[in-house]
């Protein structure tokens, strides 16, 4: 028979036991000298172990920790027509179309140019283009037409094509920005930021074998630099694996036609690149 004595010791341990654990101070009671102290004094050293203080005695679950997934980085991400920019591009999203961007594009108010623009100007030329040029932003022409480079700067980037033994229709011609800037000025940075990421899609949906950027913010922009072209102009330089060379804008040339035999140097070492055959005359 058990010994009376023993019996209300134990149970009067299980209930502080309790009261503490309720409190969550169960292990801090647990670790008391005083506690060991006091069973030793009342208990025989074999009558009460740990195993049988803490034996039926549940501690609190705890909650399961949820399994965090890292979002998809190349999950597509849509925007409507005339909200705001929501992602920055970093890789060709599949099966993605030259359609799918402008659709996303839509009738953009992304950045302020919106507010004075007649037509967004998105690109033109073939879709299986080998060659892109990119320049800096539609002038007044495009802006009426929705075309690029169909205003005076466009005479002298039609010849440099033609003279490389290609036709308009067989490249691609788009720029950094798609609504005019007013009075032709410079885009600045903020409307650069909301569209770039749209020309970046373009260049990943086109897949060139070469970029030719006409002028020094079309290659700022690719490069993120700040330099002149005059740093870099004509030299085969690396954008997320596509080969790129820089030259001076068609409208450079209006102003500078002693600049012409520089780009056609340049233009030979596109065409050796392509594998067009190199004449020995020059762009008009």
């Amino acid at each position: 028979m058990p010994d009376r004595n023993d019996t209300k010791v134990q149970e009067k341990l299980h209930q502080r036991l309790r009261f503490y654990e309720d409190l969550g101070l169960g292990p801090f009671y647990r670790d008391r000298k005083i506690t060991s102290q006091r069973i030793a004094s009342t208990v025989p050293e074999t009558s009460v172990t740990l195993s049988a203080i803490i034996e039926g005695l549940t501690l609190p679950k705890t909650a399961p920790v949820s399994k965090i997934v890292a979002p998809d980085p190349a999950a597509k991400l849509r925007t409507q027509s005339t909200g705001p920019l929501l992602f920055e591009r970093s890789g060709k999203i599949a099966g993605e179309t030259l359609l799918e961007v402008s659709e996303d594009l839509g009738e953009c108010t992304r950045c302020k140019l919106h507010q004075t623009r007649n037509k967004i100007v998105f690109g033109d030329g073939s879709a299986k283009a080998d060659l892109v040029f990119i320049g800096e932003g539609p002038g007044a022409d495009e802006d009426a037409q929705g075309l690029p480079f169909v205003g005076r700067a466009g005479k002298p980037l039609t010849q440099m094509i033609e003279a490389m033994g290609l036709q308009r229709r067989e490249v691609y011609i788009c720029n950094v920005v798609k609504c005019r800037p007013p009075g032709n000025r410079q885009p600045e940075k903020d409307e650069v930021a909301a569209c770039s990421p749209f020309l970046f899609r373009q260049l990943d949906v086109l897949k060139p074998k070469v970029i030719v950027c006409l002028g020094s913010t079309a290659a700022q922009t690719l490069l993120q630099t700040s330099r002149s072209i005059s740093h870099f102009r004509g030299e085969w330089l690396d954008f997320r694996g596509y080969k790129m060379l820089a030259t001076y804008h068609p409208a450079y040339l209006l102003r500078n036609p002693g600049a012409k035999g520089e780009v056609w140097k340049d233009l030979q070492k596109v065409m050796g690149e392509l594998g067009l055959e190199v004449k020995k005359t020059k762009a008009k």
